[in-house]
């Protein structure tokens, strides 16, 4: 061996070679086995199916709706009230004009554009109404009779909150002098035909 020869420039080639094969495999192992500890944490990133299924645009069948009636669903864990109104309720929302808080529906955000009128909806007979109290969050009972009642001897039918005695007409807008300031929320929705309703989407806008 001369003086400048060093160690290594005397180990077999062999040895080299088998050397740098060991270490690519272990840095290969050990970029696996981080990818697999990694996954359980990447995945919970991810929104599950369920939740995905909490925030979907739900699909309604109204076709057996009678008139008068309601049915409830649920959207992004919110009670949503879909009602077929009679001729007779859509009659008496015209003159609750002086007794409610905001009419015309001008409170921006309680719905959408295509619901800001006297129904406070798209067709008039259809209501689709979130039907939580906009003052705690109640869900208000439906009081469809047009008759006195304890709480309004002048009642034409609407939605009395029994936590804190609100009332909205049944257009969902909050009569003056109750605890709630604010209407009750339209969601969006549109009509796929007929029998159909979707909450949870616009007619124009997609899904909100």
């Amino acid at each position: 061996m001369s003086e400048t020869d060093s160690p290594d420039s005397i180990q077999p080639q062999t040895d080299q070679s088998r050397r740098r094969l060991l270490l690519a495999g272990t840095g290969i192992v050990g970029a696996v086995g981080a990818g697999l500890a990694a996954w359980p944490f990447v995945a919970s990133w991810k929104p599950s199916a369920k939740a995905r299924m909490v925030g979907a645009p739900v699909e309604v069948f109204i076709g057996d709706l009678e008139p008068g009636q309601m049915t409830r669903v649920q959207w992004r864990g919110q009670a949503i009230g879909i009602m077929r109104r009679t001729e007779r309720m859509l009659a008496e929302l015209e003159g609750l004009g002086d007794r409610l808080r905001d009419p015309g529906s001008d409170v921006t955000g309680q719905q959408p554009e295509y619901a800001k009128n006297t129904y406070r909806s798209i067709r008039p007979e259809i209501l689709v109404l979130n039907i939580h109290c906009t003052h705690l969050g109640c869900v208000p009972e439906l009081r469809p009779e047009i008759e006195a009642q304890p709480f309004d001897q002048n009642w034409k039918g609407g939605f009395y909150c029994p936590c804190h005695k609100s009332t909205f007409d049944l257009a969902g807008r909050v009569f003056r002098g109750v605890p709630a300031q604010l209407n009750l929320l339209v969601p969006p929705y549109h009509f796929i035909d007929e029998d159909r309703i979707v909450v949870g989407v616009d007619p124009e806008q997609g899904v909100a």
